[in-house]
């Protein structure tokens, strides 16, 4: 005990060795002493074990959000799942229902569709894709909803057109990495799966009339006798868009690019950009009248003159941007066909198979795609492709109906354009290619099919 005392005393002693003072008036002797710090911060340690605890409650409180989270995203995934099984039991089952035209809620849907198409060729990474598919549909989801009070039915068909759409896009992912090389296909065959793809289009030159002639068709004969003749028309309407009254015949591709025809021909009779030029026979729209017409491109005289029934005309279905295009010819390779409306199918497209030498109808299809709001369209091997503008370079084929099966769907292919307006377009089944009139220049493309 005294020997702690005396240490205490020596430590104190230490500390006030140095220390000065002063005397006051009253002789009392002042000074101040400055205690150093404790070994040990009890404060700041306290404060330490209090801002912890504050983050341990927080992280907590975090860590609650994301298990709550995960299990909503659980929860929503297996709703999808059960979504997708009620849709494909209403498929499978004999209920029937009515899909209702909604043309804004279809135009969304295509615009989602063209989306993913675009992200084939520009994918970077495939959680972008998935980011921005599923935005789309949830956006597109909404707007359903929206419609779901007003009409059940159809909201079954959107939603299978939504499955559809993400096993597409699954597809897009698997096939990112691949090249193939497309594959041949022999001219005027159909054993392939359908169209794929075009080419960027190779322009051949603006018609022969001059660049005031925008509206107008042009095109390769298809001769199934002889395929591979060589026989193009150029086919200018009038400056006012309405009139076809010139045409000219080339023997040859080289001639057309030469100007050089083989003969160039006068009509007083015909109607809009619908013409088409099938085994030597040029089949077009007779001037303000439901009637077609073929005329023999040799004697340049009418064979045949026949009413099309029901076939609304005076431009009252035509196509988008294009006018008094009602009635339009078209050439694959079982023959000739005519794309036009009536009144019974409220402007949507009706597509009817021709007898080419008494132009009697042979078969007709009605679709759900409403005519004015397509650009424009071709058959090929059966199959109804319908384009629409997706911008003033670029051109989207959309929409296609199969007349083998009965079955519509839909596509997305972008064709590069010179101009804004595509007046018409003419598929050939003996080099496979487009050829489209556009503003006034001659366009052709390369199609790819599907193997």
């Amino acid at each position: 005990m005294v020997q702690s005392l005396q240490q205490y005393l020596t430590f104190f002693r230490k500390l006030f060795t140095n220390v000065s003072g002063s005397v006051d008036d009253e002789r009392t002797c002042q000074c101040s002493v400055y205690l150093p710090d404790t070994n040990f911060p009890v404060q700041k340690a306290e404060q330490l074990e209090i801002i912890a605890a504050t983050l341990m409650k927080k992280f907590e409180i975090e860590l609650s959000q994301v298990r709550e989270y995960s299990k909503k995203i659980e929860l929503y995934q297996q709703q999808i799942l059960n979504l997708t099984v009620r849709v494909q039991h209403m498929e499978k089952s004999s209920i029937s229902y009515t899909e209702l035209d909604f043309q804004l809620l279809k135009v969304e849907i295509n615009d989602l569709e063209r989306l993913v198409t675009q992200l084939k060729f520009s994918l970077v990474g495939s959680n972008v894709i998935v980011e921005q598919i599923y935005l789309e549909i949830t956006n597109l989801t909404i707007l359903v909803n929206e419609l779901e009070s007003l009409d059940k039915n159809n909201i079954l068909a959107i939603r299978r057109q939504i499955v559809d759409l993400q096993k597409r896009l699954k597809e897009c992912e698997e096939g990112t990495n691949k090249t193939t090389v497309p594959p041949y296909f022999p001219s005027g065959s159909c054993i392939h799966r359908g169209l794929l793809n075009v080419s960027q289009p190779y322009i051949a030159k603006l018609n022969w009339r001059g660049f005031s002639y925008k509206y107008g068709s042009w095109g390769r004969d298809y001769s199934p006798s002889d395929p591979e003749n060589e026989v193009y028309w150029v086919a200018p309407l009038n400056t006012d868009g309405r009139h076809f009254e010139y045409y000219r015949i080339y023997s040859s591709f080289d001639d057309l690019l030469l100007f050089k025809p083989m003969y160039e021909r006068r009509i007083t009779y015909g109607e809009g950009s619908g013409a088409a030029l099938y085994n030597n026979y040029l089949y077009y729209h007779a001037y303000n009248s439901r009637y077609i017409v073929k005329q023999d491109i040799r004697k340049n005289t009418m064979v045949l003159r026949k009413e099309l029934l029901n076939a609304a005309y005076g431009n009252r279905f035509s196509y988008a941007g294009v006018s008094w295009q009602d009635i339009d010819f078209a050439v694959d390779e079982s023959g000739l066909w005519v794309i036009y409306s009536t009144e019974n199918n409220m402007g949507n497209i009706v597509i009817s198979k021709l007898n080419d030498t008494t132009l009697d109808v042979l078969n007709t299809w009605q679709t759900r795609q409403y005519k004015p709001s397509v650009s424009n369209a071709f058959m090929l091997c059966g199959i109804l492709y319908a384009t629409r503008p997706v911008n003033t370079r670029k051109e989207e084929i959309f929409y296609m109906y199969d007349t083998s099966t009965g079955q519509e769907g839909s596509i997305s292919v972008i064709m590069d354009k010179k101009l804004d307006t595509i007046q018409s377009i003419d598929y050939n089944p003996t080099d496979q290619k487009l050829y489209v009139y556009n503003d006034g220049y001659l366009l052709r493309y390369d199609v790819t099919f599907q193997p």
